[in-house]
């Protein structure tokens, strides 16, 4: 058993995953030398389960991950594993709901895990939130009626001169009870969770059950809902097309995630026994 063992955790889109939204081969190979050296590797991504567990399987894992940001803390593999789900209330989305129709935002829609209810038709949020052949997922229709459970996620697609008057309203009426975050691409979308949830809380219970201190969490991120985790992490390490408050609290930084950044960091400061050469003659 490996004595001084570390938790890698690793953010997908930017920090994995190349632009192409592919592992790279030298990464790919050096993530699973430390995995055979006994090192634990866990994704912790705001992505749900459907969009994550192909790339859970490429790596070759065996480990809980971390889906939207924390809401949902899962074993894919160990049904028995101690699932946390910590969705928004259900009377609080509906609220959000009809506060995005006043806003007469461009499209809303709920996740409850893998499920999405649709607001409004649009084969882009479709193409870009789905993969293919997940189709029985989608529930298309007005979130007021269609919304019945406590959902996991809501993500609003505001007109952009509402998106910073949107957040504001958030802030002023719903701030103690949810979590929201910005994304930038390929659109302005506001993701909402529930208030506490971050990477950090996935990451906290994934090492308990592992028993690895903060001290030995390795973890990589590029944005801002990777900061808790980051900030957390015993070597937090920024990509090298981070933003720059994650870089300015990351105790590292490496490459960009088009370099291999993840597969050079590892390599280096976990000094595996192979430089996994076959690896990085491919990714040349």
């Amino acid at each position: 058993m490996q004595t001084n063992r570390h938790m890698i955790a690793l953010d997908l889109d930017g920090t994995l995953l190349t632009e192409h939204k592919e592992i790279s081969p030298y990464t790919k190979a050096v993530v699973q030398q430390a995995m055979a050296e006994g090192h634990i590797v866990v994704i912790s991504t705001g992505r749900p389960h459907r969009s994550s567990i192909r790339y859970y399987r490429e790596l070759g894992l065996e480990t809980p991950m971390v889906n939207f940001n924390g809401a949902l803390i899962h074993h894919p593999t160990d049904r028995n594993w101690d699932v946390l789900h910590t969705p928004l209330p259900n009377r609080t989305a509906l609220k959000i709901v009809q506060t995005c129709y006043d806003f007469e935002v461009d499209n809303i829609f709920a996740e409850i895990q893998d499920n999405i209810y649709l607001d409004r038709f649009d084969q882009k949020v479709i193409d870009i939130f789905t993969e293919p052949g997940q189709n029985e997922l989608i529930t298309i229709g007005s979130l007021k009626n269609q919304l019945k459970e406590d959902p996991t996620s809501l993500l609003i697609h505001p007109k952009d001169e509402h998106l910073e008057q949107l957040r504001t309203y958030l802030d002023d009426h719903h701030a103690s009870i949810i979590e929201h975050r910005k994304w930038g691409v390929p659109w302005n979308i506001i993701e909402i969770v529930r208030k506490g949830i971050n990477k950090a809380v996935g990451l906290k219970k994934i090492a308990h059950y592992y028993n690895i201190q903060a001290s030995n969490i390795i973890a990589f991120g590029d944005e801002d809902n990777d900061l808790e985790m980051i900030d957390y992490a015993g070597v937090g390490v920024a990509m090298g097309n981070a933003i720059d408050p994650l870089k300015q609290i990351a105790n590292y930084q490496t490459k960009t995630n088009e370099e291999d950044g993840i597969g050079l960091f590892l390599s280096d400061y976990l000094k595996l026994e192979a430089n996994v050469k076959a690896g990085k003659d491919l990714s040349e």
